[in-house]
């Protein structure tokens, strides 16, 4: 109870809250879309370099080889049986881009989650931040794979998409991009490097991550109307996917923590990555490959239930799950 109310009273999560009630209060509140760019840029670009210099200091044994390959694995796997139940209850498209959104990851629940350890004093592997960006590729290309198996087999098929556009966008998404350049600066200059910038990356940490969740609350709130968009019992189908989801992928991570033996806080990042839906480079990618699905769907159900599902209950709940079993 004491690590639910700890979290519940951290300022990131307060701002998220404070967010959403401008949205609900109709205030003008708002964060102009370049200094929201600039929030992201510099959290991926923090979280990148703390994590290649917590490699640098680190072993690279082989639990460091099985849990990056677990996660790959993990993120191939989540699309397959979330595909296979919305297949014949929504469009094929959508199915697909569902599947691929719940297969990769958010990179700011993931940030927060970190930032949860931190706060907490509980130490995590910089090879997480690695398993975080090995997470967005495999997904993405499975849903389209899934796509173009099941849409010929349904007479729906289309060409109109690039093999060459979609591992480009799986694989060298901005977002993954940045994260992987900037964990291997990182890992090359190790703690001399930190030394040079850590008023930059350490000190401001927490301060922009409660100016970008409080963009979060914003975009969040208004997303959720999307969501009506799609009919009463499509609708009804996509809240509780949304919902039950990032519980059921989160017992599959705690799993497969669970036989790797990971530390405290590496099994937390794993399952929070494993809970965790994508609402950046798949919907980057879905809108370029796959433009036949409906944003309206799979984006709602990421940004708007989701992502505060775990920022609220679901990172405490998992490392509460996590002590216990572990």
């Amino acid at each position: 109870m004491d690590t639910f109310l700890s979290n519940l009273s951290s300022p990131p999560l307060l701002f998220f809250f404070l967010g959403a009630l401008a949205v609900a209060a109709r205030s003008d509140l708002e964060i102009p879309n370049q200094i929201a760019k600039f929030l992201s840029l510099y959290l991926l670009f923090a979280i990148g370099f703390k994590g290649g210099v917590a490699l640098a200091v680190a072993p690279f044994d082989t639990q460091i080889v099985l849990t990056l390959g677990a996660a790959m694995v993990l993120s191939a796997v989540v699309p397959l049986y979330t595909f296979m139940f919305l297949r014949n209850r929504i469009p094929i498209a959508d199915a697909a881009a569902i599947a691929a959104t719940y297969g990769s990851v958010s990179a700011v629940t993931f940030v927060t989650a970190t930032s949860y350890l931190d706060v907490s004093g509980i130490s995590w592997g910089g090879h997480m931040v690695a398993a975080m960006a090995l997470m967005e590729s495999p997904a993405i290309i499975v849903g389209l794979l899934l796509y173009r198996k099941y849409a010929l087999t349904d007479g729906d098929d289309d060409d109109s998409f690039s093999w060459s556009q979609l591992l480009r966008e799986a694989c060298l998404n901005g977002s993954i991009f940045l994260i992987v350049g900037s964990l291997i600066i990182g890992w090359i200059t190790g703690p001399a490097g930190m030394s040079q910038i850590s008023s930059f990356i350490q000190d401001l940490f927490l301060g922009v991550l409660c100016l970008f969740l409080l963009d979060m609350g914003i975009v969040a709130a208004r997303r959720i109307k999307d969501l009506r968009n799609a009919g009463s019992k499509a609708m009804s189908i996509l809240i509780t996917m949304a919902l039950v989801l990032p519980l059921l992928n989160a017992m599959l991570g705690l799993g497969i923590a669970s036989a790797l033996d990971l530390d405290e806080g590496d099994a937390l990042l794993l399952i929070v990555l494993a809970a965790s839906a994508s609402y950046i480079a798949v919907p980057a990618a879905m809108r370029l490959v796959l433009p036949q699905a409906n944003p309206g769907s799979y984006l709602p159900m990421s940004l708007a239930i989701t992502f505060p599902l775990n920022i609220l209950v679901g990172i405490p709940l998992y490392h509460a799950l996590v002590r216990w079993t572990l």
